[in-house]
Order: structure tokens, then C-alpha cells, then sequence
């Protein structure tokens, strides 16, 4: 069944146009009481709670799944600007049945969305969420809270304090960051109080940027998709070694003492071999998804670990893992998964981590943390803008699947080609990697020719 409001991670869009509407959000809020209340087993607290980054829209949505929720009888509990593995460790805190995070992640400030948690701290599955969907579309009137039943709302004056307190449980307790200069990034977004403020407790020389939100500036010119300030503040500051997280800080990006950058795929590897080498890391598995570079899986092979590949999206990751009782995942974008600690992709805890290996190591950032050559990978995007068009109707298309074909011969056993639609956008992203960087250039070329000429023509 196809989805109408939920994507890859929640739902996503433009503040203030549909669906990310105040009026959307009301409804989400009401469906999602409806569906979590009528399927729990266990006693309910018919309490929520609600985190935010640092988007102008975040209160118009805040206010409006509040009021959804109240009116269906579950008290709220507002955290205010919080990261999104924030809002997932409170929900199981508290003991609330559901956790809401307002964000559109590494997104402009102009885009908003909600993603939703579980009582037991994991984003919910696609069949819940299809159950929400189906519930919004629905007269929602006979569940309404009698006037004495209707839910209160109040703040958690302490929420980043005990988010800060979880994250540093997690750090080698006989360790400190005490003679390492740190640049972190916070994308003016959601880490933007609570990251430095955690890595100064832990004795960090702690430089600071990206850290004065307006409401606007979220993830503009900083954070984990536009590193270029941090990487001159690294050099700046002869910094050993720079942090950036994107706008909800659940994604990590490390930068070396040479202003390099270090992606997902290199601290997946990192963390694979430093976890093995304690016993932590159960089968001896990583799960990542189809974008990883294939040069990531050749390097793990060598050391004795397989690597589980899954669809594109962090909540892939963490179901494939819980599936298969595994303790890391994440992703090439930045999002790292250690379920040692967390129940979702983590930037600052994940810092820690790396942070922990390089101080242990006593070696620079680009020696500890830069374990494998990435083989050329290229990925491009093809937007399609048509009214009627869809993804699927365009990689339908005979001419697409002739040309897919041709290009998984083109690379044979050098390499591999993924054609997927984006969940969030209205695009479809072609990406190939291989040892023959011309090679992978014409086979990407070629593709999205084609792409473009259907689109034009389904």
C-alpha cells in the first residue's frame, strides 16, 4: 500500500504546506493516540513527549500535536530544542508510550517534519505508521477525551541535563578528553547547548561554531552537510580534531587535524575493529546500507567481519540489526548506531566513541581513524517535476530497464550500480561505484540520461 504522509524517516516537507500543515499535525498527534492506545498490551501512562530542533516552525507544530494529543485525554511533556536520540531516551525515561521528535533533520530551515518513537525507544514501523495514516483519513470525533479526561501539558526543565548525563555514561569512565582541542559543529540545530557542554565536562579544549540558532540558520553553512567552516576552524585553531553534527544531531561527520574530512564508512570501520577487539561486537557483523562504499565492505572482510547491507534510512538499519541481534550499524552520511547504548543513530554519542579511540590510541585523528581507500562512487540525482509522474512509473519504463542492465554489465564483478527513489523528495538517485572511475562516470552519465528522457515521456 503506498504511503501518503510518511517517507523513509517520518513525515517531511515544507513548514506551513501540506502535509506539514499545523492542521496535519493535529491530526497526526490524535491518530497516533488513537492507534498506540487501542494496540498496547502493557499498562499505559498516556504520556507523550515532544523534542524539537531549533526550526521558527517547530512551534506552530509543537503547539498544534500538543493540543492533538490533549484533546485525547495523554499528558505531554515539552523538552524544548533537543537532539532526536534525546527524545528517544527520554520516552523510555519516562515511561511514555510515545516520543515525538519536529525535525527535518540535515534539512533548510523552510522544511519541517515529525518523526515518532515507541515506548521502548525505536522509531515505529512501517506498519504502525501506515495504521496512523489510515486513522487521520478517518472521522476522529468518537475518541475524543471527556472534558474531565482532557490531557495536561508541562515542560521538563532538566531534559538536556539528563540527555547530557546518559550520553556521558557511555564514555570510558578512566578516560578524559583532557589535551585534546575539539572544534565541534552544531549546524545552529538541535545539539547547539548540550554537545559542548558535554564535551567541556569531559575536559575537551572545546571550540564552538555553529551554536547561535534564530530560527533560520539551522544547518546553513554548518553542520554535518556543509563542513567547510569547521574544517578551516580546524586549521585555525590547530585543533586535533573537528565534530559536526546536522540539524537534529543524530549524524556524525569527523574532520582530521589536516582538515580532511572522515565519513560514515570510516567510523563504521573504526568502530567495527575497536568494538572487536573488547568482544563488544556480537557476530562479528556490521549493518549498513546500500550507499556504503564498497570499499568499506572489502576492508571489513579482511578483518574477519561480514557486512549486512540494508535499504537507506537509519531505521532500516536498526531493525536489521535488532533482527539479527547485532551491535553496529549506520550509515555513509553520518549515522552510527551502537546498541551497546542507544536505540537510534546518535551524533554525539557517536563522537564519544571516536573521541574515546583517538585519545586511547594516541595517535592523530588521520592516522586512528582512516583505515581504507574508498572506491570512486558517484551519485546523481534526477528531480522529476511533472504533474502524474512517479518514480515507479519512470524506472518502469522499458528504456530504464535496458539501460540498468546494461549498466550492471558494464561493471560486472569491479563494482555495483543502485537506481532508488528518494523517500523524501520527488527524485531518483542514481548512484555506481567501481575501480574504473571513468568507467563509473559514464555508466552514472548514461543512466541518468535515460532517467530524464522517461521522465519526460511516462
Amino acid at each position: 500500500m503506498s504511503r501518503k504522509y510518511f517517507g523513509t524517516d517520518g513525515i517531511r516537507g515544507q513548514a506551513n504546506t501540506p502535509p506539514v500543515t499545523a492542521e496535519m499535525a493535529l491530526k497526526v498527534a490524535m491518530a497516533a493516540a488513537i492507534v498506540l492506545r487501542e494496540g498496547q498490551a502493557r499498562d499505559k501512562t498516556d504520556r507523550v513527549v515532544i523534542g524539537k530542533d531549533t526550526r521558527l516552525s517547530g512551534y506552530m507544530i509543537e503547539q498544534a500535536m500538543t493540543a492533538g494529543f490533549c484533546a485525547m485525554g495523554l499528558d505531554v511533556v515539552l523538552t524544548g530544542p533537543i537532539p532526536t536520540p534525546g527524545v528517544a531516551m527520554l520516552t523510555r525515561s519516562l515511561r511514555a508510550d510515545l516520543g515525538v521528535m519536529i525535525s527535518a533533520s540535515h534539512n533548510p530551515f523552510q522544511d519541517n517534519g515529525i518523526k515518532l518513537f515507541g515506548a521502548d525507544g525505536y522509531k515505529l514501523d512501517d506498519a504502525l505508521e501506515m495504521e496512523i495514516e489510515t486513522m487521520m483519513d478517518r472521522d476522529m470525533g468518537s475518541y475524543y477525551a471527556a472534558p474531565g479526561d482532557l490531557g495536561k501539558a508541562s515542560r521538563l526543565d532538566d531534559a538536556l541535563g539528563r540527555y547530557a548525563e546518559f550520553i556521558k555514561q557511555s564514555f570510558p569512565r578512566r578516560q578524559s578528553l583532557d589535551g585534546l582541542r575539539v572544534v565541534v559543529d552544531c549546524a545552529n540545530g538541535a545539539g547547539y547547548k548540550v554537545a559542548p557542554q558535554v564535551l567541556w565536562e569531559l575536559e575537551a579544549d572545546v571550540v564552538s561554531i555553529g551554536v547561535s540558532p534564530n530560527g533560520r540558520n539551522i544547518n546553513d553553512g554548518y553542520g554535518a552537510t556543509a563542513t567547510d567552516n569547521l574544517q578551516k576552524a580546524v586549521l585555525d585553531h590547530r585543533a586535533d580534531i573537528g565534530i559536526a553534527l546536522d540539524g537534529d544531531a543524530d549524524r556524525l561527520i569527523v574532520i582530521d587535524e589536516l582538515g580532511r574530512k572522515i565519513d560514515g564508512d570510516q567510523l563504521m570501520a573504526t568502530m567495527a575493529l575497536y568494538m572487536k577487539s573488547r568482544g563488544r561486537l556480537l557476530n562479528d557483523q556490521v549493518v549498513a546500507t546500500v550507499m556504503s562504499n564498497l570499499g568499506l565492505e572489502r576492508f571489513l572482510r579482511t578483518q574477519g567481519i561480514e557486512l549486512v547491507r540494508t535499504a537507506v534510512g537509519d531505521r532500516y538499519v536498526v531493525e536489521k540489526m535488532r533482527e539479527h541481534d547485532l551491535s553496529l550499524g549506520g550509515e555513509q552520511s553520518g549515522h552510527l548506531v551502537i546498541s551497546d547504548f542507544a536505540t537510534t543513530g546518535d551524533g554525539l554519542l557517536a563522537a564519544l566513541q571516536i573521541l574515546a579511540v583517538v585519545k586511547a590510541s594516541g595517535l592523530p585523528a588521520s592516522k586512528a581513524l582512516y583505515h581504507f581507500d574508498p572506491v570512486p562512487q558517484i551519485l546523481q540525482n534526477v528531480r522529476f517535476t511533472a504533474a502524474g509522474k512517479s518514480a515507479a512509473m519512470i524506472l518502469d519504463h522499458d528504456h530504464v530497464k535496458d539501460a540498468l542492465d546494461q549498466a550492471n554489465l558494464t561493471l560486472a564483478d569491479d563494482g555495483r550500480v543502485l537506481v532508488r527513489p528518494s523517500g523524501t523528495e520527488p527524485v531518483i538517485r542514481v548512484m555506481a561505484e567501481g575501480d574504473d572511475q571513468s568507467r563509473v562516470e559514464k555508466v552514472v552519465g548514461d543512466l541518468c540520461s535515460v532517467i530524464e528522457r522517461a521522465a519526460k515521456s511516462a
